[in-house]
């Protein structure tokens, strides 16, 4: 009996163990997804106080952002970064057309 009971334990540890290490892999990743999250969060807010993005883009980033977000939740943490640089890339490509100069019109 008491062998049948340490056989178990020695085969159950190591099922518990990776488990555990698999959920500490996972919250680190979503750690990388909270940082960039907030990080892309800030640069919408200062875009949108700027008045750099219009409203319309304003909402479809936070639209991308959510989704983002979503997409983190379910474990596929790399497609969540590429999105939120999707969105920051977006931003910053915008701001950077807005500041420019419109070339004037040859008659």
């Amino acid at each position: 009996m008491t062998t049948t009971r340490n056989a178990f334990r020695w085969t159950l540890t190591p099922i518990i163990l990776a488990a555990l290490t698999g959920t500490a892999a996972a919250g680190s990743l979503t750690r990388g997804c909270a940082a960039r999250d907030m990080q892309v969060l800030m640069m919408i807010e200062e875009r949108e106080n700027t008045r750099t993005v219009s409203a319309d883009q304003v909402r479809e980033a936070m639209h991308q952002l959510l989704h983002a977000r979503i997409v983190c939740n379910e474990g596929y943490v790399f497609d969540a970064l590429a999105i939120y640089d999707e969105i920051s890339n977006g931003l910053t490509s915008t701001s950077v057309m807005i500041g420019r100069m419109q070339p004037t019109e040859i008659q």
